[in-house]
């Protein structure tokens, strides 16, 4: 089996591609050994210590590393784990938690206004049809939280999540995106 790796524009995170399919639908996001419990490839990923952030997307696993950690370093262990991980094929969760792909934390967003629901569907549209599959192509997803006075909450995961190009993305890319085909919105946050 052949694993191939791609680097993402964050520096401390490598995308993995088992050449297969990771996640049937959604996305998961491990941002500790705790929540990594519910998966035996993350679990196993953050074992290694030097493993910040696991990410499942739809064809690939992200992995981020901790500051000072080296990918040279690192980078055979991951590969070792990935591959056995599908090599055995094993699945993915454990049985308790195999019944969701985003936690409910990612699901709960601000209490959006019945009123705002035809911009609030435009901009779920927008994110889904334009943004997400670029992201993908990153390591990483953004997941909409919510629409209040113009301002859009977004949640970056994966590579995605502490990349140090994030900021000038959701400012340059998804805010100037969603201004401009939704007029009613003023500015893009990530929460």
């Amino acid at each position: 089996m052949l694993i191939e790796t791609e680097s993402t524009p964050n520096p401390a995170t490598l995308k993995f591609l088992p050449g297969r399919a990771v996640m049937e639908a959604g996305t998961r996001d491990f941002a500790s050994p705790e929540e990594a419990e519910a998966s035996p490839l993350a679990s196993a990923l953050f074992s290694l210590g030097d493993v910040t952030g696991v990410f499942f997307g739809r064809d690939f696993v992200s992995v981020t590393i901790a500051p000072g950690a080296e990918w040279a370093d690192v980078k055979p262990d991951v590969l070792g784990i990935v591959m056995d991980h599908f090599l055995a094929d094993v699945p993915l969760f454990n049985a308790a938690s195999a019944g969701f792909s985003v936690p409910a934390e990612d699901e709960a967003g601000f209490a959006d206004d019945p009123a705002d629901a035809d911009i609030i569907e435009q901009i779920k549209e927008l994110i889904e049809t334009r943004v997400r599959p670029a992201v993908a192509n990153d390591g990483g997803d953004i997941v909409y939280r919510g629409f209040d006075k113009g301002n859009v909450y977004l949640k970056m995961q994966g590579a995605c999540a502490g990349c140090p190009s994030s900021t000038a993305t959701l400012k340059n890319g998804i805010e100037s995106l969603l201004k401009h085909y939704v007029p009613e919105v003023t500015a893009v946050h990530a929460v």
